[in-house]
C-alpha cells in the first residue's frame, strides 16, 4: 500500500504537471519574488505585508513603490514602466488606447493572478473624477510583458515584485492602497512649460494632491467636486 503521504506528493505533482507552463511560471515567479523581497526588506527595516503607496510618473517612466514605516513612508523601489501609450494627458473613452491619469485606489478583488499579461491588478478607471468628467473605458491595468493598449506594462519580472507587495499590504490588513498617476513630476517649471495645453488645469488640480506627499509625506484624502480633484 502507498502510504498516505507520498499518495498526497504524487497527486500534487500530477496536478501540477496538468498546469499551463504559464501558470506555472507564474506561481515560481511570485514565489521567488517573495522570497527575494522578504530578505531585501529586512535589510532596509521594513516588512512584506507593510502597506503599499504607488505614483506613477509617465515622463520619465517611472512607477515608484512606497512603504509605510512608522508614521511615515519610505520609497522602497523606482520601478521602470516598459510601456504605456497615449502620451502625456488622461484617457478619455474606450477605445482610445490613452493611459489613465488621475487618483485611484485598488482593493484586493481588482487584482488578477490568472492575467493573460502574467500578474496584474485594475486601476478602478474609470473612478468618480472621470465619470463625473464623461470619461468611458475598462480593464485598465498595471501588469507584466511590455506591451499596452491603455495600461501600464511593467515586465513579468517587474509586475512580480510590484503584486507581492501589493498583496501582502491588503493580506496584511490594508482595506486598499492609492495609485497617483502623473504626467510628470509637477513643478512649478513643468506646469509653466505646459501653460498652453488643454490638460493644464487638470494637472494644476493634481498638482495640489503632488505636493501635500511631496511636502507633508501624507497620502492625501481624495474627493471629488464639480468634476474637479480635490486633496487635503
Amino acid at each position: 500500500m502507498v502510504p498516505v503521504m507520498l499518495r498526497i506528493w504524487l497527486a500534487l505533482m500530477l496536478l501540477l504537471a496538468a498546469w499551463p507552463a504559464e501558470a506555472r511560471d507564474r506561481v515560481a515567479g511570485l514565489a521567488a519574488a517573495r522570497d527575494k523581497l522578504t530578505a531585501e526588506l529586512l535589510s532596509e527595516d521594513l516588512s512584506l505585508g507593510a502597506p503599499v503607496f504607488l505614483r506613477i510618473f509617465k515622463e520619465t517612466e517611472e512607477l515608484e513603490v512606497w512603504l509605510q514605516a512608522g508614521d511615515g513612508w519610505q520609497l522602497f523601489r523606482t520601478y521602470p514602466i516598459c510601456r504605456y501609450s497615449g502620451g502625456l494627458g488622461p484617457k478619455l473613452r474606450e477605445g482610445d488606447m490613452r493611459t489613465p491619469e488621475g487618483l485611484y485606489s485598488v482593493r484586493a478583488d481588482q487584482l488578477n493572478p490568472y492575467s493573460n499579461f502574467h500578474l496584474a491588478f485594475n486601476l478602478g478607471f474609470p473612478n468618480a473624477h472621470d465619470r463625473a468628467n464623461g470619461r468611458t473605458g475598462s480593464y485598465l491595468m498595471v501588469h507584466g510583458s511590455c506591451a499596452s493598449i491603455g495600461c501600464y506594462a511593467m515586465t513579468d519580472a517587474g509586475i512580480e515584485e510590484i503584486y507581492a507587495l501589493v498583496e501582502a499590504a491588503l493580506n496584511g490588513g490594508q482595506n486598499r492602497f492609492w495609485v497617483h498617476a502623473f504626467p510628470a513630476r509637477l513643478s512649478e517649471d513643468w506646469l509653466q512649460a505646459q501653460r498652453d495645453s488643454q490638460w493644464h488645469a487638470f494637472w494644476q488640480d493634481l498638482k495640489v494632491c503632488h505636493d501635500i506627499f511631496e511636502t507633508r509625506g501624507d497620502v492625501p484624502a481624495v474627493s471629488v467636486r464639480d468634476a474637479r480633484y480635490v486633496c487635503r
